[in-house]
C-alpha cells in the first residue's frame, strides 16, 4: 500500500513540476488559458484523501480522550491539538509561527454602574430600572459631555430602521473625549463600540430604539473586553432624555475586571511562491468546553493539514498560508486579532481567504459561501472575488454530478475579519444546528426535520460523528480549490483602494448577531 502511494506522489509531482516551471515564467492569462491550473488542481485533489484525513481525525479524539474530553482554547487539549498540527507541517517543510491570542476566562462586576446626569440638571438613573453595565465593558470612571451619534430622534417605529455608529463615517464630527450616545438598531453592537473607540470617545452609553418587543433596557455580553473606556446600556427615555439638551454632561462609572487567558494561532506558509500573492485556507482548531469537537471543526482543521502535506513538496505560482485558529469559540478571537494584527501592507498581499469550519456533518448539505448574494437574502455579497470562489466551488461539484447550495455569510465563522478587510472570502460549510429541509434531503439524502449536526456543541461531538462520505468529497473540493488559486489568481480582481473601502461597508452590513 506505501509503495502504490509513493508511486501515486511521485507521478503527480513530475507532472505537477513539468508544468509549474514553466508556468513561473509565463503571464496569468497564459496559464490559465492553458487550462493547467485545473489539471493541476485535479490531480492534487485525488491525493487528498477522506481516510488520510480521518487518520487526523483519530488523533485529534485521541488527545481529547486523554485530556478531560474537550481541545478547547486555553485548555491541554487545544495545546496538544496545536502541537500535532504544528510537527506535521514542520516535518512537511513549512515555515511554521504561531500568533498570539487573548480570550476573556471572566469578567466580574465589583459593585453596580453609575449613571448620572450632571448638566444641565442634577439627575441620578437608577441601574437595572434604567440602566445596566454592558457585560465585558471595560471599567472606567468618566464625566464628560454627551455627543448623539447618527440617531434617529424620535425613534423610529418598528422595523427598526437606525443605523447609528455602524459606519466610520457617523462619528464625523465627534469630539474626542466624550461619550458617545448611540441608538441601538441594524448592525452589532461591537461594532458601534469599535467605531466609537476610533472616534476617540471616552465612554458609550448605548439606548433602546424604542421598537416594539424590545427589552427596556436588556443585558447583553459585548464580547470585547479591549475598548478601554466605560459601556452601559439604557432605556429609550434615557436617551432621549440625555440627547434632548446639547451639551449634557454625565458622569459614568462601570467597576468590573476581564481575567484573560491566551491561547494562539497557528500559521504555515509554504516556500514557494511570489511572497506578494498569498492564497490563504483556515480553519478553527479549537472546539467548545463540552466535547472533543470533531467535526466542530476537527473535520476542517483536519482537511487542510491534509491538503497542506500533500502541497508541501510541490512548487507553486503563489505562497500558501495555512492557519489554524484559537478562540473561534470565544468569539472568533484568533481570526480577528490575527487580521487586526496585520498592517495594510501585509492585509493587501493575500489575495484571498477559503474557510473550511465543519464540513463533515451527519446529516449534512454542502453550502457553498454565497459570494455573489444569488438568494438576495441576509448578508450582501462578499468583497470582490468572493463570487469567483464559489464559482470555482460550484464548478468542482457540478462536474462530478455534486449538489451544493449557498448560504449565507452570517458572520459565525473566520472570514469575517477577512471580509471587513477587503478579502474575498468562499468555503465549505455542511451545517450546524440547523434543521434539514424535506427539499434539501430530497437533494442530498438524510435525515428531514433534524439538524444537520445533532451532537453540534454537545460532548457526543465525538469520532462517531463524521460523515466519512461528506469528510471525503468536501476535502477534495478543498484540496482542488487551494491547489487551483496556488497557480492561477487570474479570476481575482486585484484590490485598489476603493474596491477595500466599497467591500469593508459591504461586510459590515451582516446581519446583526443576538446582541442586537
Amino acid at each position: 500500500m506505501r509503495l502504490r502511494l509513493q508511486r501515486t506522489l511521485v507521478r503527480t509531482a513530475t507532472l505537477v513540476t513539468a508544468v509549474t516551471l514553466p508556468l513561473a515564467f509565463v503571464p496569468p492569462a497564459s496559464a490559465a488559458a492553458t487550462g493547467l491550473p485545473d489539471v493541476l488542481a485535479e490531480a492534487l485533489s485525488s491525493q487528498v484523501k477522506g481516510k488520510n484525513v480521518k487518520k487526523h481525525l483519530d488523533s485529534f479524539q485521541q488527545i481529547a480522550d486523554a485530556n478531560g474530553g474537550t481541545r478547547a482554547a486555553g485548555t491541554p487539549g487545544y495545546d496538544a491539538s496545536l502541537a500535532y498540527v504544528k510537527d506535521k507541517l514542520r516535518r512537511a517543510g513549512y515555515k511554521v509561527s504561531t500568533t498570539d491570542v487573548e480570550f476573556p476566562v471572566s469578567w466580574e462586576e465589583f459593585s453596580p454602574s453609575v449613571l448620572q446626569q450632571v448638566t444641565p440638571e442634577a439627575k441620578t438613573y437608577a441601574n437595572p430600572a434604567d440602566f445596566v453595565t454592558v457585560v465585558s465593558s471595560s471599567p472606567g470612571d468618566v464625566t464628560a459631555q454627551v455627543q448623539v451619534v447618527d440617531a434617529v430622534i424620535p425613534p423610529a417605529p418598528s422595523p427598526n430602521t437606525s443605523t447609528a455608529g455602524c459606519e466610520a463615517a457617523d462619528f464625523a464630527g465627534f469630539v474626542p473625549g466624550r461619550i458617545a450616545l448611540i441608538q441601538r438598531g441594524t448592525c452589532p453592537f461591537v461594532d458601534k463600540a469599535t467605531n466609537a473607540k476610533a472616534a476617540g470617545a471616552a465612554g458609550v452609553i448605548f439606548f433602546n430604539e424604542g421598537q416594539p418587543g424590545r427589552t427596556d433596557p436588556f443585558s447583553f455580553d459585548i464580547r470585547e473586553w479591549r475598548f478601554g473606556f466605560p459601556i452601559v446600556i439604557a432605556s429609550t427615555a434615557v436617551g432621549l432624555d440625555l440627547a434632548d439638551t446639547p451639551g449634557t454632561t454625565v458622569h459614568l462609572k462601570v467597576d468590573a475586571k476581564t481575567t484573560v487567558g491566551q491561547t494562539k494561532n497557528l500559521i504555515a506558509d509554504s516556500p514557494w511562491g511570489k511572497k506578494g500573492e498569498i492564497v490563504m485556507a483556515g480553519a478553527h482548531l479549537d472546539s467548545v468546553t463540552e466535547g472533543p469537537g470533531i467535526n466542530d471543526n476537527g473535520s476542517g482543521s483536519a482537511a487542510i493539514l491534509e491538503t497542506a502535506l500533500k502541497l508541501a513538496h510541490l512548487p507553486t505560482k503563489h505562497k500558501l498560508r495555512f492557519a489554524w485558529w484559537g478562540a473561534e469559540e470565544l468569539g472568533l478571537l484568533g481570526s480577528d486579532q490575527y487580521v487586526a494584527g496585520l498592517s495594510q501592507a501585509e492585509r493587501d498581499k493575500i489575495r484571498l481567504y477559503l474557510n473550511f469550519d465543519m464540513v463533515a456533518s451527519p446529516n449534512d448539505v454542502t453550502f457553498l459561501y454565497d459570494g455573489d448574494d444569488s438568494d438576495a437574502e441576509g448578508a450582501g455579497p462578499g468583497p470582490a472575488g468572493s463570487a469567483e470562489i464559489e464559482k470555482l466551488l460550484e464548478k468542482f461539484y457540478g462536474k462530478r454530478g455534486l449538489s451544493f447550495k449557498g448560504t449565507d455569510f452570517d458572520g459565525r465563522s473566520d472570514y469575517g475579519a477577512f471580509m471587513a478587510a477587503g478579502i474575498p472570502a468562499g468555503g465549505i460549510f455542511t451545517g450546524a444546528e440547523g434543521i434539514k429541509t424535506a427539499e434539501e434531503a430530497a437533494v442530498f439524502g438524510g435525515t428531514a426535520d433534524a439538524p444537520y449536526d445533532p451532537c453540534y456543541h454537545a460532548v457526543c461531538d465525538t469520532i462517531t460523528n463524521i460523515n466519512a462520505a461528506a469528510l471525503d468529497r468536501n476535502s477534495k473540493a478543498i484540496g482542488y480549490s487551494t491547489a487551483f488559486y496556488a497557480y492561477d489568481l487570474s479570476t481575482i480582481p486585484d484590490r485598489d483602494a476603493a474596491a477595500l473601502a466599497k467591500s469593508a461597508t459591504a461586510a459590515k452590513r451582516a446581519p446583526e448577531d443576538a446582541a442586537r
